[in-house]
């Protein structure tokens, strides 16, 4: 849980870099733990449980794509901003279909990390002393919680899956494009595809819809973009 000073993993292995981060960032205010691989960095992150996951994708090892997809298998929310010195789309598309919040190329300036890093922190956390609650077909969402749950059932679903659901069925009936929800949920100027929602949609509808090739409630707009119908 987030205190007065969030804490950071950084997962890099290069070592002038990981500690010119580490310094950096605890100037900045926040506690940082430092991995050197990736089977330390996920042990880390699920034993100490940090704020946000500062990951390079190329780790001796585990890499970065599959620290993710392990945090992601066992429902941790836990944003992940991934660090690499590969720019291609291909990666960054695949890193975000993986659950990653947020993508920077290296190079990249501090002062625009730790942009990324304090936005991802402001996002609202869910509060469990308020009760929000949208039900559609046998889906119930707590959205204060970020809690969701079909025909009794928890659900498990990804920190930025959450964010996606949470954003459509607050604004039932509203048309959105692809541009217009990467802009509301990642909260970051993205540069890659718009694909990256049609995937996200795709897997929302697989978990909760009766049939994901027909949906009922997250519903394409040819031409458009997408609608929540409750």
């Amino acid at each position: 849980m987030m205190g007065e000073h969030p804490t950071l993993l950084v997962v890099e292995d290069d070592r002038t870099l990981a500690r010119g981060l580490v310094m950096n960032l605890e100037i900045e205010g926040f506690r940082v733990l430092h991995a050197a691989d990736g089977e330390e960095g996920l042990r880390i992150a699920i034993d100490e449980a940090p704020d946000l996951v500062i990951l390079d994708l190329m780790l001796p090892g585990m890499d970065g794509f599959e620290v993710v997809a392990a945090l992601r298998e066992r429902a941790r929310a836990t944003p992940v901003l991934v660090l690499s010195a590969r720019g291609e789309v291909a990666d960054k598309v695949e890193a975000l279909h993986l659950g990653a919040d947020g993508y920077l190329t290296k190079p990249f300036s501090l002062a625009e990390l730790v942009a990324r890093v304090r936005a991802a922190l402001r996002r609202p956390a869910w509060d469990a002393t308020h009760d929000r609650v949208v039900r559609f077909g046998d889906v119930t969402v707590a959205l204060d919680r970020g809690e969701v749950h079909r025909a009794g059932a928890p659900v498990s679903l990804t920190a930025r899956e959450v964010e996606l659901l949470a954003f459509l069925v607050s604004h039932p009936g509203r048309i959105y494009s692809r541009s217009r929800l990467l802009d509301a949920v990642w909260d970051y100027d993205y540069d890659g595809t718009t694909r990256t929602i049609d995937n996200f949609i795709r897997r929302l509808r697989v978990k909760l819809e009766v049939d994901a090739r027909r949906p009922r409630h997250l519903v394409t707009v040819h031409g458009a973009g997408y609608r929540f119908d409750p």
